[in-house]
């Protein structure tokens, strides 16, 4: 289910790089920290796709700066294209939850295709970026399943990966370091607290659903 969270980067990624900058009415913040950190599994714990594990360091996270990340999931369904995203955006205003929308395809959107938005993030026949690539961990649909048994399992610690013998539904990310760099986010996105929603589906069933909290400040 760290998939949900690659596409919910992809998308962001995807979007700034491809729209007009004057539309969008994006613009660099400085000393951007996010903090508060917390998610959730939004769905019983029989969901297709779980999200098992999740950890992040430092807090506050620090934009640009370090990030310390670990992850596991698993998927009891094979994940393909088309492979649909909801994602619901929503900021706390005097005590109230407004949910924000969809604007040049960024904050409530539907996105048709997360497998195509990780296609445009990640050309097909390019390596998969680390940390991915050294645990062989893939970036690219189709995500394969394991039994519904399995994929319920708490996690457990993984073999060596061999970059030959791609996981099979189930995922872990070990404890890995990575950079954040200045970023231009959307003008609309002003310091509070935020929730973000997202549901991966395929034609005619919702296969898993997370949901992160977060607040962010900056200067």
């Amino acid at each position: 289910m760290h998939r949900l969270l690659l596409a919910l980067a992809a998308v962001l990624s995807v979007v700034l790089t491809r729209v007009d900058g004057d539309s969008l009415r994006i613009k660099r913040f400085k000393n951007l920290q996010v903090s508060n950190f917390d998610w959730k599994n939004c769905w019983k714990p029989d969901a297709p796709a779980l999200l098992k594990s999740l950890t992040v360091s430092p807090d506050p996270i620090a934009i640009p700066g370090q990030l310390t990340a670990a992850a596991s999931g698993s998927t009891s369904v094979e994940l393909e294209a088309p492979l649909s995203l909801n994602v619901t955006l929503k900021k706390e205003v005097a005590g109230i939850w407004v949910k924000v929308p969809c604007l040049d395809d960024l904050g409530s959107c539907h996105y048709p295709d997360a497998c195509d938005l990780l296609d445009q993030l990640i050309p097909p026949g390019q390596d998969c970026p680390e940390p991915l690539h050294t645990y062989g961990l893939p970036c690219h649909c189709p995500f394969k399943a394991v039994s519904p048994a399995a994929a319920r399992a708490p996690p457990a610690p993984l073999p060596a990966p061999d970059p030959l013998l791609p996981p099979q539904g189930l995922y872990s990310l070990p404890q890995s370091d990575f950079y954040l760099p200045n970023v231009d986010l959307p003008y609309w996105l002003t310091n509070g607290k935020y929730t973000v929603q997202g549901v991966l589906g395929v034609p005619g069933q919702e296969l898993g659903c997370l949901e992160v909290a977060l607040s962010v400040h900056s200067d």
